[in-house]
Order: C-alpha cells, then sequence, then structure tokens
C-alpha cells in the first residue's frame, strides 16, 4: 500500500453513515444500548464495589460514553491528535477500571477501542491503538492463549470489515451525490439551451419582418406627410400587410416547431415547392428518417430563405432542390438555372443566409451561397 493509504481518513460520508437503511440503524443503536446495558449490570453486580464506590463506578461509565461521543466527533472532523488523546482517556479510565473490579467493563472498552480505531482513523494511527486495546485484552482475559489470540484476531477483523463497509457506502454517496450534480447541470443546460432556441426563433420570425414593416409604414407616413400620389402611399401599405402576414404565418410555423408538433419535412419541401412561382421541383435521397428540430428547422429555413431569394432576383428561373440523408449528415442544395451573380441579403423571406449561415454553425454544419455553373447555389449540411 502507499503511504496516502495508510495516512488517509475514512470520508465523512462513511463515517457519518450516510445511506444506511433504518433497520441497520436501529440495530446499531440497539447493539450500543445492548452494550451501555452491560456496563452498568457489571458495575452493579460483578464488582465489589458499594456505596459511594459504586456511584463513582456509573460516574466513570458515563464519562466513559461522554469521551467515546468526543472521540466520535473529533475522527468526524479528521483531527488526529485530540482523537488520539480521548483514545488514550479511554484506556485510562480502562486500567482503573479493572483493578477495583469492574473488569468487563475494562475488556469492553479495549475490545471497542481496538474495533472503533481500525474503522473510523487511518491505518497508520489505528494499528497502534489496535493492537494496544488488544493486547491489554490478552493480558487482563482469563482465557486460553490461543482463544485469546482467536478473538483479538476476530476483533481486528471486525473493524476492519466495518471500515470497508463504511468506505464503500461512503464512495456510493458520492458517486451518488455527482450524479445528482450531474443530472441537475444538465438540466440547467437543457433549459438554457432551450431558452437560446427560442430566443433564436423568436428573433428569426420578427426581428426581421418587423423591422421591414416599420421601413414600409414609415415610408408610407413620409409619403402621407408630403400628399404623395395615394397609390405610392398603397403600395408601401400594402406591402407591410404582407410582411406582417408572413410573419403571422411563420410565427405559428415557429410555435408549432416549439411544441415539437412539425410536420414531416419532406411534405414541408414538397409544399413549399408547390407554392413556389415558377418552374421547381423537389428531390428526397437516401434513408429518410426523423431529424432533431434545431436540424429540421434549419434546413425549413433555408429551403424558404433560398427560395424566396430565387424569386426575387432569379424571377422565373427553374429551381431544383435535393434532400439527400447521408449516414452521418442532412444536405440541402437550392440551385436555380439563373440570376444575380451576387449573394442575396435575402431581407425578403425576413432572415437572410448570414443568419442561416450563423444557425448552422451553431449545429456544427456549414451553409454555402454563391454563384453555381448556371445560378446561384446554396448549400446546408447539418449533422445528425
Amino acid at each position: 500500500m502507499t503511504e496516502n493509504v495508510w495516512t488517509r481518513w475514512p470520508s465523512r460520508e462513511a463515517l457519518l453513515h450516510e445511506g444506511v437503511s433504518r433497520p441497520r440503524r436501529l440495530l446499531a443503536w440497539a447493539v450500543r444500548l445492548v452494550v451501555f446495558g452491560v456496563l452498568l449490570w457489571s458495575a452493579f453486580t460483578s464488582s465489589p464495589l458499594h456505596g459511594w464506590g459504586a456511584v463513582a463506578a456509573v460516574v466513570g461509565l458515563l464519562a466513559a460514553v461522554c469521551v467515546a461521543w468526543a472521540f466520535f466527533r473529533a475522527t468526524l472532523a479528521h483531527r488526529l491528535w485530540p482523537s488520539l488523546a480521548l483514545v488514550a482517556v479511554m484506556f485510562a479510565i480502562a486500567a482503573v477500571a479493572q483493578p477495583v473490579g469492574l473488569r468487563v467493563p475494562a475488556l469492553l472498552i479495549w475490545c471497542g477501542c481496538a474495533v472503533v480505531a481500525l474503522e473510523r482513523m487511518p491505518i497508520a494511527a489505528a494499528l497502534p491503538v489496535a493492537s494496544a486495546g488488544l493486547v491489554s485484552y490478552a493480558l487482563v482475559s482469563d482465557d486460553a492463549w490461543l482463544t485469546s489470540a482467536a478473538t483479538s484476531g476476530g476483533l481486528a477483523l471486525a473493524g476492519y470489515v466495518l471500515r470497508l463497509d463504511a468506505e464503500a457506502r461512503g464512495n456510493a454517496q458520492r458517486l451518488l451525490t455527482q450524479e445528482r450534480a450531474a443530472r441537475a447541470a444538465e438540466a440547467e443546460s437543457a433549459a438554457l439551451a432551450e431558452r437560446a432556441r427560442i430566443a433564436r426563433e423568436i428573433h428569426d420570425v420578427l426581428a426581421h419582418s418587423l423591422s421591414a414593416q416599420m421601413v414600409h409604414l414609415e415610408a408610407a407616413r413620409l409619403l402621407i406627410e408630403r400628399d404623395a400620389d395615394r397609390q405610392q402611399i398603397l403600395d408601401r401599405v400594402v406591402a407591410a400587410r404582407g410582411m406582417a402576414r408572413d410573419g403571422l404565418a411563420e410565427t405559428r410555423q415557429a410555435l408549432s416547431a416549439l411544441r415539437g408538433e412539425l410536420t414531416p419535412l419532406e411534405d414541408f419541401l414538397a409544399r413549399l415547392v408547390d407554392t413556389a412561382e415558377g418552374d421547381a421541383e423537389v428531390t428526397i435521397t437516401g434513408d429518410r428518417r426523423p431529424l432533431p428540430a434545431e436540424a429540421s428547422q434549419a434546413v425549413r429555413r433555408v429551403a424558404q430563405e433560398a427560395l424566396t431569394n430565387a424569386r426575387r432576383h432569379a424571377p422565373g428561373a427553374r429551381v431544383r432542390v435535393r434532400l439527400d440523408y447521408s449516414a452521418r449528415e442532412v444536405m440541402l442544395d437550392v440551385r436555380d438555372s439563373g440570376g444575380s451573380s451576387g449573394e442575396p441579403t435575402g431581407t425578403g423571406g425576413g432572415y437572410g443566409l448570414l443568419g442561416m449561415r450563423e444557425r448552422a454553425e451553431l449545429l456544427g454544419g456549414s451553409l454555402r451561397a454563391g454563384p453555381g455553373e448556371e445560378g446561384f447555389v446554396v448549400t446546408l449540411k447539418v449533422p445528425v
């Protein structure tokens, strides 16, 4: 064994006997009461002391109980020298009790100190204490030397077994505490992640939509103040109303996503392509399977944004949407047959490809948007 094993105290969880079942605790207290009863019975029946001598014997036994309680508190605090001092006091009480006729209490004190020292003290200190107690017991006992040796060995083994049992129970309590702390941290992390997800959904759905509406409404107000043409004002109001309608629809979809009520991704893309202006089609490859909510939302938002940008920057262009399921990731590829070569800003859909790129990176994926062989290409890859 290493030096650390010799000098290491049993853990506080082991010394406090945490995790002990109620029947076992009741049995332990019953044993203590029986031992104390034996001590009192011996003080009154098996000793020649009478009168004040018997009273002094009882006081001495009560003092031994108080010293034992103090020893338990000192070992619980891992205080070595006070523990050794209290054991010495117990040995002194036993040494005084034995010559005056209190032989049984003296034997119990010596044996008890040996067992408890092995259970509650560092091995380097417990071995000398246990040796002193058991040697004192063997010298005073009237049993044959072989019987005394067997009893001493059994008591030493019992003390060490109690120590191992307490340490195993203490380790189990520490692991249980760590597991509870880990679960609490995991729950808190999950709550924070869910809050962040809700915040991103709200921002994606409302922030740009509301800001765009404010721009159109502010423009309408300025046109009214300048007595502009009625049709110009109406166009601004209608645009703001359309953005409000789209924002409401997207808000409902986001709430459904937060509740876990998303439609299958394939159905969503098919409906999205059906409602798109111009020539558009969707292709699904790979083994279809449900995706995590965050990954599914990222694919949906990028598909919406890419189709919106295609309608705005390449009206009438042919749009091809491909969703590919692979073993470790899902890929969305949206490309049109012609249009602007610059990257769209994405204001029409209310999200922007820059925000979608940030969302993909948060999921450990990537988003690439740029000119392709014919038109503009948007490619999203998300690990699943």
